[in-house]
C-alpha cells in the first residue's frame, strides 16, 4: 500500500472507505466491497484525488449516510 495511507487520520479514512464503496464499488457484489479493498483502490488513486475525495465527502456528509 501507499504510505499517504498510513498519515491519515482513522476520520479520513473512514469517509475516503464510504465514497469509494458508494461510488466506485457501486455495481460489484456485496462480498467484494470490504475496506480491505477500498484500501487497496485508495492507495492505487494518490494522495492528491485521496484528497479531494475527502473534501467532496466532508462536504457531502458522506459520514452521515
Amino acid at each position: 500500500m501507499s504510505h499517504f495511507l498510513h498519515a491519515l487520520k482513522p476520520e479520513e479514512r473512514r469517509i475516503l472507505r464510504k465514497v469509494v464503496k458508494h461510488v466506485h464499488f457501486k455495481y460489484f457484489p456485496t462480498e467484494f466491497c470490504t475496506d480491505h479493498e477500498a484500501d487497496k483502490l485508495i492507495a492505487t488513486i494518490g494522495p492528491e484525488v485521496a484528497a479531494d475525495l475527502i473534501r467532496i465527502g466532508k462536504d457531502h456528509k458522506v459520514d452521515e449516510i
